[in-house]
């Protein structure tokens, strides 16, 4: 009976989803859409990719501007690129009127400071003189900076992740208290604790070359040994140096590219990622914010860094805002990907997520799981490009036609920052504990086969590769080119040290 009547109720969009089409917005659409129902009980709907609430009658807000922005704030979130988009075409003297009908009202107060910092203007309206200071978002909601900033006009705690030039949103979603929850770093602390410190700096060198060959590979290219070094050389600085400033991105550009391709300062044309699928066809996979609004954004990125780092916010909610923000801004011709990646380890590094003096290849994670990977990357790129009006003349030059700057600015961070959480869980499980693990056994089997025949290491660490390449035994073919010294025995004896390490069915993949 209950779902007869809520097939015959009426639903009637209620908070950013009513303005949205009050307005007639083309947006990015909230990651929740609220609508009110005129019969029926409260229910939710989230197969599409949106999470579609519906509530009884009892919860509708009213028909007014103030109503359903109010109501926005209380059920659907803080949406800082909807209420920049809103802001710009709503009448001014509604929106003061909903303001003085509630001057102390807390979510009154977020719209009016929300207004002031998205739109850079000032309301003719007083400063608050009295009340009690309240948080700007709800901390048990969003992952925000603590303390927050205090604003004494609407007596706020300002805990946004950035400025107005660039302000991340992640959302504290059952995924990420979850993934919190895990402690990542304690575990990855538990991990390397059971090594010699020989050991770990052993297996540093081949985490290091693994990272650079799985970040170049990732972009399908196959750096020299001189560019390899170079980016290996930059990762050993990546927990010593800040490099989340202007002329340290700009050198960290360098090093990484072909000479012939690097930059002097943030570029100066339009730019996007695509592919070539016909003759003169390219298929556009994203298109990157334009050079105009670059400066403003990448400085905004910068701040919002600082304040995350001061501000106490999560080391890896940090990365992943600053790290796959810097991609979607793709500030330079060439690197933007590789600058990406390593940005993530610069900052665990540096805010203390993973041990001093160790590392761990997360970019070998997302090679693994390439769909995973793209995922994470076409949260954002998906859902803008349907908004990014543009065309391309017959040498493949972009122009962006209408104004796409708020996009960039205020991105939802949350799925990012979901899937780094997992990257480098991953990485923990699997490449960490697999590369010492593996390392431990090496030695454990060259220590082995040195007792059966006191050969040179460079020996027996080709015998012990070459074992592990064909299950733990060495072919006919490569005994007799390499150890055709060694008698049967000998042989036999070495194979089960390997296999007594590795098991019988091994192999380096």
């Amino acid at each position: 009976m209950a779902d007869n009547d809520q097939d015959k109720s009426i639903h009637r969009l209620a908070g950013y989803a009513a303005l949205i089409n009050r307005y007639g917005l083309d947006i990015i659409h909230n990651w929740h859409r609220s609508f009110v129902i005129t019969s029926g009980t409260h229910h939710i709907d989230s197969t599409g990719g949106v999470i579609e609430e519906f509530y009884p009658a009892k919860y509708w807000p009213g028909d007014t501007l103030g109503d359903h922005l109010e109501f926005a704030l209380k059920y659907d979130g803080t949406n800082l690129a909807i209420l920049a988009h809103l802001f710009r075409v709503i009448e001014r003297n509604d929106f003061i009127g909903y303001l003085q009908s509630k001057p102390t009202g807390k979510y009154a107060r977020r719209l009016w400071f929300l207004y002031e910092f998205l739109t850079e203007e000032m309301l003719p309206l007083d400063d608050l003189k009295q009340g009690n200071y309240i948080d700007l978002l709800e901390p048990d909601q969003y992952y925000t900076t603590i303390p927050g900033r205090r604003v004494h006009r609407q007596r706020i705690y300002d805990n946004l992740l950035g400025t107005n030039r660039f302000c991340p949103m992640v959302r504290r979603t059952g995924i990420l208290r979850k993934l919190e929850a895990a402690d990542m770093p304690g575990r990855c602390r538990q991990v390397v604790s059971a090594y010699s410190p020989d050991l770990l700096k052993r297996a540093l060198g081949y985490l290091y070359s693994k990272e650079t060959k799985s970040s170049f590979e990732i972009e399908h290219v196959t750096p020299t040994s001189i560019r390899a070094e170079r980016f290996i050389a930059l990762l050993q600085l990546a927990e010593k140096e800040d490099f989340c400033k202007k002329p340290k991105l700009i050198e960290l550009q360098n090093r990484i590219v072909d000479a012939r391709f690097r930059d002097s300062d943030y570029r100066l044309s339009q730019n996007y990622v695509g592919e070539t699928v016909a003759w003169q066809r390219e298929k556009i996979h994203f298109a990157c914010p334009k050079p105009e609004d670059l400066s403003l954004l990448m400085d905004g990125l910068t701040a919002a860094h600082k304040r995350m780092e001061s501000g106490n916010v999560s080391a890896v909610i940090h990365a992943a805002a600053i790290a796959y923000g810097f991609v979607y801004l793709h500030p330079f011709e060439d690197g933007n990907g590789r600058i990406h990646r390593f940005l993530i380890h610069n900052i665990l590094a540096r805010r203390g997520f993973t041990p001093g003096g160790i590392m761990f290849p997360i970019s070998a994670s997302m090679l693994k799981n390439p769909a995973d990977y793209d995922a994470s990357l076409e949260a954002f790129s998906g859902q803008i490009m349907p908004l990014v009006e543009y065309s391309i003349d017959e040498e493949g030059r972009m122009i962006v036609h209408n104004d796409t700057a708020s996009w960039y600015r205020y991105i939802d961070m949350t799925f990012q920052a979901e899937a780094l959480f997992r990257f480098i869980d991953r990485t923990i499980e699997t490449e960490l504990t697999h590369e010492l693990a593996f390392l431990a056994k090496y030695d454990e089997t060259k220590k082995a086969i040195q007792e059966i025949v006191d050969m040179p290491d460079r020996q027996i660490d080709l015998f012990i590769r070459l074992c592990l390449q064909s299950n733990g035994r060495l072919s006919e073919r490569k005994r007799k080119n390499h150890f055709n010294f060694l008698t049967d025995e000998e042989v036999i004896h070495m194979e089960e040290a390997v296999q007594n390490a590795y098991g019988k069915s091994v192999s380096t993949g």
